[in-house]
């Protein structure tokens, strides 16, 4: 007997994988994870495939769970975002530029957001080269979303995100 897979995208899951965080931060992450998901724009250049968004990944304090926001002072840790995309074109700033003018606007000075993007070449890379800066923030990292096992963006998450 096969367990069927959940094809419906649920804010929830994202959600649990930072449930050591408190509820407001788990929505900011989860709706950033949304946001730039939605508005990856892989068609901004030209490849010889179909741009995919293979991992997102927490690193940082967030995930280190030594994060920190102080209201006096309006001081707070960033969001730091690692993207694995499935060629190395897709990095470029142009694929990411609405992204992150949808994130910018939405959060504006709430919350800084972090993005680095790597290639799947890029990690292979860097494994071969035992490239201890890379290997172990992933390995410390939390993995918010994998394209092998979680459920693509509905329709109604593609129009945009929802407040």
């Amino acid at each position: 007997m096969t367990t069927p897979t959940n094809d419906v995208y649920a804010r929830e899951v994202v959600m649990a994988r930072v449930g050591h965080l408190i509820r407001r931060k788990q929505s900011e992450i989860e709706r950033i994870t949304r946001i730039l998901r939605c508005f990856f724009d892989p068609d901004q250049v030209q490849a010889p495939e179909p741009g995919i968004i293979k991992r997102i990944i927490l690193i940082g304090p967030y995930a280190r769970r030594n994060w920190y926001e102080d209201k006096h002072t309006i001081d707070f840790s960033d969001y730091e975002l690692w993207f694995v995309v499935n060629h190395p074109l897709f990095t470029d700033e142009r694929c990411w530029r609405r992204a992150r003018d949808v994130v910018r606007s939405e959060f504006g000075n709430r919350c800084a957001v972090d993005l680095a993007i790597y290639s799947k070449s890029d990690i292979r890379i860097a494994k071969a080269e035992r490239d201890t800066f890379i290997l172990d923030r992933i390995e410390a990292g939390i993995t918010l979303y994998r394209a092998s096992r979680d459920a693509p963006l509905g329709a109604r998450e593609r129009q945009g995100p929802r407040p």
